[in-house]
């Protein structure tokens, strides 16, 4: 289960074992990146040279996904997060558009790592609709601004913690 809030993120064991790995994996990769970067550069002309460039772009990718990792399960918790009685980050959440109350939606609020291991649709905490509905509780009815400019109204039909 996961849910965000300010004691940072709670996380299943599976989902935290699942970054743990990726993040070892990541830092193991690390010597092979740098003698790639050094192979290339033995080539010649580093202006010219794509290989050496398209080594440092992918070393710079995988330093960034280290650095997020780290931070991310620094300020996670492993368990069972809190219940809660609304809306929060970690929850999966199923809404109707006010326009059609007859089809929901289904989605998980929450981070795409904590999510790899399903098939449901992710929604950022951050996201128009993700901050609208933070904090609500099954039958409330919100209103949320989309990137197109328009108001949309969503109900909340219901919501549970996140069991992945």
């Amino acid at each position: 289960m996961s849910t965000t809030d300010r004691e940072g993120t709670w996380l299943s064991q599976d989902a935290y074992d699942r970054l743990k790995a990726e993040l070892d994996e990541l830092i193991a990769n690390r010597p092979v990146i740098a003698a790639e970067i050094n192979a290339r550069r033995e080539e010649g002309d580093l202006r010219e040279n794509g290989g050496y460039h398209a080594a440092r772009e992918e070393q710079g990718k995988q330093e960034g996904r280290i650095r997020y990792l780290q931070e991310f399960l620094r300020n996670s918790h492993v368990g069972e997060a809190p219940k809660a009685d609304s809306v929060t980050a970690g929850t999966v959440v199923t809404i109707y558009f006010d326009d059609d109350k007859d089809d929901t939606e289904t989605f998980l609020l929450g981070a795409r790592e904590i999510a790899s291991t399903t098939e449901l649709t992710v929604y950022s905490p951050e996201s128009a609709l993700g901050k609208a509905i933070l904090g609500s509780r099954t039958g409330d009815t919100v209103t949320y601004t989309a990137p197109s400019g328009a108001d949309i109204k969503v109900t909340v039909v219901s919501f549970a913690p996140f069991e992945g």
